[in-house]
């Protein structure tokens, strides 16, 4: 078995591990569930790079810092690209699971044609996820933020269901997709040119106030809470023990919190391994409730009707899903949010602010056992 990659090893093992891994694991059982949602989107006709595309690129010193959105096909992400893209500085790349949606989004929102491309990635399978970088690598471009923002929520499931891998989906995709993701371009971050609009290379993973439970909101039951990862030791898998990582019964809406809880203590594991040796800038953030999201496209009819409503005009909470783009955009590329290992949150009357997290966010000790399980079970370790 290829060794736990620990604080201080170098990047480029990450990528040795995971090639291992891959030629380890030539099949993966796929969920029929699944299989068939895979074919129901449109995918483009190619979605690999070229050795003439790159060559059209020019040298990557010259070209545009380019930055990697998931889930940039609606809502937040989709939001952030036109964000970024406004700014005439940025190339992105719409990391996402149905290309078509993606291509006609943008044209609807104005994005302009050269300022981004759109690459296959389901986070659902792993698989999906090591072809998404041999195909972004394939492309030529530069790499100088990444953005872990795409999630699932079903706060109304009985049952799990499973990722092409097996796992529970919220924590599939939500957590280790995202977590083989970033590992497996770290080292394209940290390759970045000099010649760039930041101090340094910026990884960006969305969290969430439900994540955290010093918030009001992250108080509402159920609770993100990981116990002792035990499920997730457990191999978190759907019909195998417990789905859920602390070893409980399934809930959608805990499996959701717990993934997020999962993406903050990440970041913070990510600063403490990597900031110091590589540069790159590690953060997360939560800008806001974005009440009208297509995330709660799964709940419940009456609670899509009045909780826009409710942090509209009783909270005040409210954020839109163009204004939250805007302030994720803002993580990605303001000189000002460079601080790493750092929560963003904003104040509507201030702006960005450097937020406190939970207990459990801030518990060094788990991040590290959450870190070295998670490479066990996407196969870096």
């Amino acid at each position: 078995m290829v060794p736990v990659v620990s604080s201080g090893s170098s990047i480029s093992a990450i990528h040795a591990s995971s090639r291992s891994a891959a030629q380890r694991q030539p099949g993966q059982p796929r969920h029929t569930r699944l299989a068939v949602r895979s074919q129901a989107v449109a995918s483009p006709p190619a979605t690999r790079g070229t050795s003439s595309g790159s060559a059209k690129l020019g040298s990557k010193e010259t070209q545009k810092p380019t930055a990697i959105i998931t889930g940039a096909s609606s809502g937040l992400g989709l939001n952030a690209a036109k964000a970024l893209a406004a700014t005439g500085d940025w190339h992105v790349v719409m990391a996402v699971r149905d290309y078509s949606k993606a291509a006609r989004m943008a044209r609807e929102l104005g994005i302009p044609r050269d300022s981004y491309s759109i690459l296959h990635l389901d986070l659902a399978s792993l698989d999906s996820v090591r072809d998404f970088v041999e195909s972004f690598r394939a492309s030529g471009r530069r790499l100088d933020a990444l953005v872990a923002n795409a999630a699932v929520y079903l706060p109304t499931a009985k049952e799990p269901t499973p990722t092409a891998d097996g796992f529970e989906l919220s924590v599939g995709t939500n957590h280790l997709a995202h977590f083989l993701l970033v590992n497996l371009l770290l080292e394209d971050l940290k390759a970045a040119p000099k010649k760039s609009p930041l101090p340094a290379p910026r990884l960006v993973i969305v969290g969430s106030i439900t994540g955290n439970t010093n918030t009001l909101a992250g108080n509402v039951p159920p609770k993100a809470d990981l116990g002792d990862l035990s499920g997730l030791e457990a191999g978190v898998k759907v019909g195998q023990a417990s789905p859920m990582i602390d070893g409980g019964e399934f809930d959608g809406a805990k499996a959701y919190k717990d993934s997020k809880l999962c993406n903050m203590l990440t970041v913070r594991e990510l600063h403490r391994r990597y900031h110091d040796s590589t540069g790159i800038t590690f953060s997360s953030l939560y800008p806001g409730c974005i009440a009208s999201s297509g995330l709660f496209r799964s709940h419940y009819g009456l609670f899509k009707t009045l909780f826009p409503l409710f942090q509209k005009y009783i909270t005040k909470g409210y954020v839109s899903e163009e204004e939250a783009g805007k302030r994720l955009a803002q993580v990605i590329s303001d000189p000002a949010l460079g601080k790493s290992g750092v929560y963003w949150s904003w104040n509507n009357d201030t702006g960005a602010f450097e937020n406190e997290v939970s207990g459990e966010v801030a518990d060094g000790e788990k991040g590290r056992r959450l870190w070295e399980v998670s490479e066990r079970l996407v196969g870096l370790a």
